[in-house]
């Protein structure tokens, strides 16, 4: 049998051994080398990518936090924009109100024939009609679309939402005040209305439902339309007892106080809207009742 043979000599007293090693025996210890050899350089080039990888991923996660705070800080000052603008545009639409001009852009009536058929559309005339004989001083438009608000009567006439929705405590004013669930300043577009789960929420003025529905934060909510631009929004009902495209009369019954949306409490949200913008309901609110 092929072998090597190897002698090892002894310093302290020179003596000499012999090892006999086989051939196969060195060719397995070459090939355990190789292995090792190419293991090793394997588990260095694979830690390797490991350590890059980390350092990677560390650095995206720095960058992602960097991001996730920027995109807060955004949010942040989007927010408070909003709410400025939401206030200045209030502000602004008060500011015309009480200085008694606002453009008239439509009557209370503007509904299509071809929505509510030839009947609907005479009894639209008659009511139409009958509105003019008894506003006619309100219907005035000069040649530009402006004219001055009237200072008497106005609150008298139907479609000016001048009663109480529902009859309760003021909970939540109108204008800049904190968030209840943010604890972060916003913009109250309207007022709440303390009162009883399940009572009856009705019309503030002469109108058309344009909207039933759910909406995030208002929760079920109705929305009618009074003409001139005029709209009451009623929000955090529990029911409906109405719907989009109802004919209502100031002081029907249109749907039940709740909680949902972001409620805290049974309550009405209420909102008076001139062309889009909130304004103070508290103007229309003020020594009126539900009755």
């Amino acid at each position: 049998m092929n072998s090597y043979t190897f002698f090892i000599a002894k310093n302290n007293d020179g003596s000499v051994r012999k090892l006999r090693v086989p051939f196969y025996v060195l060719h397995l210890v070459a090939l355990f080398a190789v292995v090792g050899g190419i293991t090793i350089v394997a588990g260095l080039g694979s830690y390797s990518r490991m350590l890059w990888k980390v350092t990677n991923y560390n650095a995206l996660r720095s960058e992602q936090a960097r991001l996730k705070e920027q995109y807060t800080q955004l949010q942040t000052v989007v927010s408070d924009t909003n709410r400025r603008l939401s206030s200045l545009q209030s502000l602004a639409t008060e500011v015309a109100m009480t200085y008694g001009i606002t453009r008239f852009r439509q009557t209370p009536f503007g509904l299509s024939e071809s929505q509510y058929g030839s009947e609907a559309a005479f009894q639209r005339s008659v009511d139409q009609f009958n509105f003019l004989v008894k506003n006619a001083t309100a219907v005035a438009l000069t040649s530009q679309g402006m004219r001055l608000m009237p200072g008497r009567g106005w609150e008298d006439l139907s479609f000016t939402p001048s009663m109480w929705p529902v009859m309760g405590r003021i909970t939540g004013g109108f204008g800049d005040r904190m968030d209840p669930f943010s604890g972060e300043g916003s913009f109250h577009a309207g007022v709440d209305i303390s009162s009883e789960y399940g009572d009856a929420v009705r019309a503030a003025a002469d109108g058309l439902v344009v909207e039933v529905e759910n909406r995030a934060g208002y929760g079920r909510l109705v929305v009618v339309d009074h003409g001139f631009g005029l709209a009451t929004w009623y929000g955090h009902l529990s029911g409906f007892n109405t719907h989009a495209g109802a004919e209502v009369k100031r002081g029907d019954v249109i749907g039940y106080v709740g909680t949902s949306g972001r409620a805290t409490g049974p309550h009405v949200h209420y909102e008076v809207r001139s062309y889009g913008a909130p304004v103070n309901p508290w103007r229309y609110l003020r020594g009126n009742s539900a009755d």
